[in-house]
């Protein structure tokens, strides 16, 4: 039988043949958590008589989403993950060291992998050739004691991406543009599978930006098959050896086809309060904006940063905008501040955060104003998601939010990429 992605990861890892809308229990090789779903996936494993984790090395609690604690209620959540870590010794990524979806990247997820997460874009790791979803914290419990889930195999929609992306275009419009064109329900419970002549050469930047969206459409996972652009990213992270070939058969049954003309696709935003609500930048009235945020799981790599300095070099935000800057990762941080990223940007006056999820989910470091706007890098744009639900989120390619950083209001930024 010809196989999806999808198909041949779950078959592998259940040890016998599958197909879309089978039923499998199948080993899993990464589980985490973060902050906010850990303590209640620690508290269903010792209600399920656990004392312990099937595979410490890969089974990981991340302190990101409030780091450092605003708190004391969240304080103590972090000492409940802490200790419940270093009696099983399981893994904790504490605070500073970044976002889950960008560590379990950069450190763990291998092509091929099945990883599942107390956290929705878990499915950020599809970029990499894994099948990454998303669970609940009973699920996530069960990971983390037994290294096994269930699963049904989803139906896999592929989408290809091609001719050629426009200048001041990004892997963000990419997304945005599809979400808008399938709507936030296209893909529920599918397997998005990503080709095509354009979506072959993107970077591995582009591809976890596209993969961590997925699920805003519906997804199950977003996945890309792995190459030399995989083994080139896998090298850099001194972790080759983990590198396999997995791509979909050639006769792979697909539910459907999309074919994106990517010539088409202008710079893109998503207006409050769904992320479908997709628009090009040229068409929008002139929106003002109070806080502009670079950053999260989804644009915070330094490729996001280094964008957003080369726009802002020389230029000064504008008076009455927030800027606000939060690397995806330690490693990032690190690399932007060697490559004198972060000094453009603090000196164009943005507020550069320790690495983390930030304001993105609306605990601390960046909560909005009753009526102010946000444009946001972020991947979600709920009512109330920044913390305030009388405020207003948009979202964008870290481009299209740096230059309206210093314009002050929504701005495409081929005006100065074209």
């Amino acid at each position: 039988m010809y196989k999806t992605i999808s198909e041949k990861i779950i078959s592998k890892h259940a040890g016998r043949e599958l197909k879309a809308g089978d039923i499998a229990v199948v080993d899993v090789d990464v589980v985490m958590s973060q902050d906010g779903t850990g303590p209640l996936a620690v508290s269903q494993i010792k209600k399920m008589g656990f004392n312990k984790v099937k595979n410490p090395s890969k089974s990981i609690f991340f302190i990101d989403h409030a780091a450092p604690s605003p708190r004391s209620e969240l304080s103590n959540s972090h000492i409940v993950l802490r200790e419940f870590a270093s009696q099983t010794g399981a893994v904790v990524s504490d605070v500073g060291e970044g976002v889950c979806h960008q560590i379990l990247v950069e450190s763990y997820t291998c092509p091929g992998d099945i990883v599942i997460g107390g956290d929705s874009h878990t499915c950020t790791s599809g970029a990499l050739g894994a099948f990454a979803t998303g669970m609940g914290s009973t699920d996530i419990a069960v990971g983390y004691a037994l290294a096994k889930t269930w699963l049904m195999v989803p139906q896999t929609i592929r989408v290809n991406f091609n001719r050629r992306i426009n200048k001041g275009v990004f892997a963000k419009d990419l997304i945005i543009y599809l979400i808008g064109k399938i709507t936030s329900d296209g893909a529920t419970y599918k397997a998005l599978e990503f080709g095509g002549e354009v979506g072959n050469r993107l970077s591995m930047d582009d591809r976890f930006t596209i993969s961590n969206m997925t699920v805003e459409a519906g997804a199950k996972t977003g996945i890309f098959p792995s190459d030399d652009i995989t083994k080139e990213y896998l090298k850099s992270q001194r972790r080759q050896d983990c590198f396999k070939e997995i791509s979909a058969d050639k006769g792979a049954k697909y539910e459907k086809i999309i074919d994106i003309d990517c010539s088409v696709i202008e710079p893109m935003v998503s207006l409050p309060h769904t992320v479908d609500n997709a628009l090009p930048v040229s068409s929008l009235e002139k929106i003002m904006v109070n806080q502009v945020f670079i950053g999260t799981c989804t644009n915070g790599r330094f490729s996001d940063l280094k964008i957003a300095a080369d726009i802002l070099k020389d230029k000064k935000v504008a008076s009455g905008v927030r800027l606000i800057v939060v690397p995806a990762s330690k490693d990032i941080y690190l690399e932007a501040l060697k490559e004198g990223v972060l000094e453009t940007l603090i000196n164009s006056g943005a507020v550069v955060q320790s690495p983390g999820c930030g304001p993105c989910v609306g605990v601390h470091q960046g909560i909005l104003g009753d009526g102010e706007v946000c444009l946001s890098t972020q991947n979600r744009n709920f009512k109330g998601r920044m913390g305030n639900p009388s405020s207003f989120i948009y979202l964008s390619s870290p481009a299209t939010a740096a230059l309206s950083a210093v314009k002050g209001y929504i701005a495409d930024p081929r005006e100065v990429l074209g």
